[in-house]
């Protein structure tokens, strides 16, 4: 699930920062704005990717996805990456956890069957 994840926040990362760009030159905000909302998303991207493996990481990720669609307010485009985000992020968390379940019985069927040598 830790793969699955840290992938979606590392595109996440670039999106966001892609948005910021785009977000700049039609929203008309100011680049200290765009950049102050692109920015922390951008940074708590990458750093939850290195926090995935602790217990509540999955929790913060939700945290971080909650905080993109309420970024919204500030920089409207994010109202729709935000809600995409989600829907990836869920999911990363529902689809990681179902091959780590698959991954888990083929490592418990190859320990459990006799070597073939």
């Amino acid at each position: 699930m830790r793969t699955l994840c840290a992938s979606t926040l590392i595109g996440e990362f670039f999106v966001i920062g892609f948005a910021g760009l785009v977000a700049m030159k039609s929203d008309g905000h100011s680049t200290a704005t765009v950049w102050t909302v692109c920015g922390i998303g951008m940074l708590l991207s990458v750093l939850l990717c290195g926090m995935l493996g602790r217990p509540g990481g999955v929790q913060l990720g939700w945290a971080l996805q909650i905080g993109l669609v309420v970024s919204g307010f500030v920089v409207p485009t994010m109202f729709f990456l935000g809600v995409v985000f989600a829907g990836l992020w869920w999911a990363s968390v529902h689809y990681g956890r179902k091959i780590d379940e698959a991954k888990a019985r083929w490592a418990a069927q190859a320990s459990s069957e006799p070597d073939a040598a």
